[in-house]
């Protein structure tokens, strides 16, 4: 609330002059005392006081506006983003496509069917993601998190997600022929239907990992693979996996 504070009359020029000591001081004495009346008089005009609040009112629909139009930016926010992606297609290194992603995901956006095809996407958060149906084919995406994601139906082949999480995320009928899966963790992750042909899972943590279904293992690289479920390894030695120390950890 606006407080506005009386003005008492300034004194009369008689009386303003017996507080003169120095008569050369008369001319700037007397511009003073022509302001203080200035001041007194405009301090009784209404107007003056509806005025300031009209300004302070305009603050108010300044903020109003703004909450109200938040929608449109966020849309807005959006919009750039996903021509940040699709003008990249088919092109290599980053382009903006990491931040554009991990900022759609972080409105809730989802991400089904994106195409980010040879991308280099090293260290991406989509945690959560929703990417059925993505492609993600022959990314660069180390030491990325997925955790959580859907990936069924996606097309991971020949991917580089060496040190990757995986961990809960849905990888059914996702096609990871010739992956490369170094040191990931696939812990909890759905693979049923899955493509596994050629990939290279060395190392990778596969505790609780859900395999049954798995459509194939042929030629799959699953030396020194850690946490295993009971009876994966055997079936997947009889389903053409390999155990092959090529030296890379």
């Amino acid at each position: 609330m606006l407080i506005r504070e009386a003005r008492r009359p300034p004194l009369s020029w008689a009386g303003h002059m017996q507080s003169i000591r120095h008569r050369w001081a008369l001319p700037v004495h007397a511009f003073e005392w022509s302001c203080d009346w200035i001041a007194y008089w405009l301090s009784r005009w209404a107007f003056l006081e509806v005025l300031e609040y009209l300004g302070a009112l305009s603050v108010l629909f300044a903020v109003i506006f703004y909450v109200s139009e938040a929608g449109d930016r966020r849309e807005q926010k959006h919009y750039q983003a996903w021509q940040v992606i699709n003008t990249a297609q088919g092109k290599g290194g980053s382009g903006g496509r990491i931040e554009a992603l991990e900022e759609l995901n972080a409105d809730g956006v989802a991400l089904v069917g994106v195409d980010v095809d040879g991308a280099f996407l090293q260290g991406v958060h989509l945690k959560k993601a929703g990417m059925a149906r993505a492609n993600l084919n022959a990314v660069d995406a180390r030491d990325s998190h997925f955790e959580l994601s859907d990936l069924s139906y996606a097309n991971l082949t020949s991917a580089n997600f060496r040190h990757g999480d995986f961990s809960r995320a849905n990888l059914e009928h996702a096609d990871l022929g010739d992956a490369y899966l170094v040191g990931a963790t696939l812990a909890g992750a759905k693979l049923g239907g899955a493509n596994l042909k050629s990939a290279d899972l060395t190392n990778c943590d596969l505790s609780g990992v859900v395999w049954q279904g798995i459509e194939s293992m042929q030629s799959a690289n699953v030396f020194s693979v850690r946490n295993a479920p009971a009876g994966f390894l055997d079936w997947a030695r009889a389903h053409g996996a390999v155990e092959k120390d090529d030296g890379d950890r």
